[in-house]
Formats: structure tokens, sequence, C-alpha cells
């Protein structure tokens, strides 16, 4: 599948920002590397499973 144009680029930023939310989550190394490798190898699909069932970003408790 190929991505191009404004719809590329908007994919792009989407997973870019999946991948910081990944790294800035509180679950274990392992699993960031599995969560990262899924969106890069399935830029779309991945994108969409990670936003349905991936680790949230760290929050504030307090």
């Amino acid at each position: 599948m190929e991505y191009a144009g404004l719809g590329g680029l908007i994919l792009l930023a989407l997973n870019i920002w999946a991948i910081i939310s990944i790294f800035g989550s509180g679950v274990s190394t392992g699993s960031k590397v599995l969560w990262t490798l899924l969106v890069l190898v399935l830029p779309l699909i991945g994108f969409i499973i990670w936003l349905v069932a991936g680790p949230r970003g760290a929050t504030a408790t307090g």
C-alpha cells in the first residue's frame, strides 16, 4: 500500500504522535517495542489498533 501526498503526511504525523505517546506511557519496555514495531510495520492499521487498544500516556496523579 502506498501513501502519498497530504494523506501520507497526515499519517506520518499521526504515527509520530503515536510513537511519542507509546514511549511516554508507563508500560514495560517490551510492550513499548512491540507497539512501536506494530505502528511502524503497519502504519494505518497499526495506528488504528494503537488508538483503540494501545498504552496511554503517563497521567498526573494527585
